[in-house]
């Protein structure tokens, strides 16, 4: 049957990426999740997120403490690494919905927010782009003119059309993959240790409770605390902290 991938950020593109390439009919919602160009002037876009020092972000730098919880924007290693651009997807195939807001049976509820969600998407793109350029002119870095890349360069307007509510049964959907994220379940720790987010309370791993320590969450301490790239300076701090009070 076909299948329904709720969730538009990293997994949730790539998982209707594949999908889609064995054959079946995907129907994706689309939410806030931007994207990221895979390379970008002849280098990838990890290297210009390094130089640009987005890695490097605090949370205390955050606009808002929800922040942390921000998905992140969809691209693919596979292949070599590619840009993922959901008005692709649509070309190919994929029949994009708006954000889920709610279940009856086998109908699902969609938010009038797909055009919204879409160019925002796209923005973040844009926005990328152009603070890579403007690096590289401050900087005089030698690398090549920007070129326009084709996936870039296409454009929909799916989003106008919209469902607000789609049966399932009717569209032959037999399978609903949630890439949505996770929450977390610290129900195990009895100590006040939670902010309103359910976040734990810490400065860089370090709780006011001794020997209480987290470690190797998205945005601990800084963008980088989640993932292989940072999450071994985290560890060094907490280890340096655990000796020091040994």
């Amino acid at each position: 049957g076909a299948v329904l991938v709720v969730g538009s950020a990293d997994s949730g593109a790539q998982i209707a990426e594949e999908l889609l390439e064995s054959g079946r009919k995907v129907y994706l919602c689309v939410g806030h999740a931007g994207r990221v160009p895979r390379r970008y002037r002849g280098k990838d876009i990890m290297f210009w997120l390094d130089a640009l020092g987005v890695f490097e972000q605090t949370v205390d730098q955050f606009s808002s403490p929800g922040d942390r919880f921000n998905a992140n924007p969809h691209l693919s290693g596979k292949y070599d690494g590619h840009t993922i651009n959901l008005h692709q997807f649509a070309q190919k195939g994929v029949v994009l919905l708006s954000r889920l807001t709610g279940v009856d049976g086998y109908r699902i509820a969609l938010a009038p927010d797909l055009e919204e969600n879409l160019a925002d998407t796209d923005k973040l793109s844009e926005g990328i782009q152009e603070g890579i350029d403007e690096f590289v002119q401050e900087t005089g870095m030698d690398v090549p003119d920007p070129e326009p890349d084709p996936v870039d360069e296409i454009r929909s307007d799916i989003g106008k059309n919209a469902p607000l509510k789609l049966d399932l049964k009717a569209t032959g959907i037999a399978t609903v993959i949630w890439a949505t994220g996770y929450s977390f379940d610290f129900s195990w720790v009895h100590l006040p240790v939670l902010d309103e987010y359910g976040f734990p309370i810490q400065q860089r791993g370090i709780t006011q409770f001794p020997g209480l320590y987290f470690l190797g969450m998205n945005n601990l301490y800084n963008r980088k605390s989640g993932i292989l790239f940072g999450v071994g300076e985290d560890a060094a701090h907490i280890a340096a902290d655990i000796a020091e009070r040994a």
